[in-house]
């Protein structure tokens, strides 16, 4: 069983498009995940234009892994690095801590991940 930043059952982030590392729809992780894609955040023009500019391109399609490429309001796992760097830079997209993993509290408080709850 999975937990969220709360130690409830963790739930879905999104389905539509697909995401997560295991894309399932959930934020979990193992150790392979390099990323630690933990939190589940929904998308804003800003975020997708800053991670554009720091060298992941979430926004335009790659057909060949039936990715479709994200719009602003879709919901997907982000690394939790990438967007403690987003939110330094202040484009940090929300989050929704119910299908946020647990894991997120190593790398941060639940005080900072609070302030951005949808």
């Amino acid at each position: 069983m999975e937990y969220n930043v709360y130690g409830e059952t963790l739930i879905g982030c999104c389905t539509d498009p697909m995401t997560g590392y295991f894309r399932d729809g959930y934020c979990r992780t193992a150790s392979i995940d390099r990323g630690t894609h933990v939190v589940c955040a929904v998308m804003t023009e800003a975020f997708l234009n800053y991670t554009k500019t720091r060298g992941n391109d979430l926004s335009t399609p790659i057909p060949q892994y039936n990715f479709p490429g994200l719009k602003p309001n879709d919901g997907w796992c982000l690394c939790i690095m990438r967007w403690l760097e987003a939110e330094k830079a202040g484009v940090a997209p929300l989050l929704n801590l119910a299908a946020t993993h647990q894991k997120a509290l190593e790398y941060t408080t639940i005080e900072v991940l609070e302030a951005y709850a949808l």
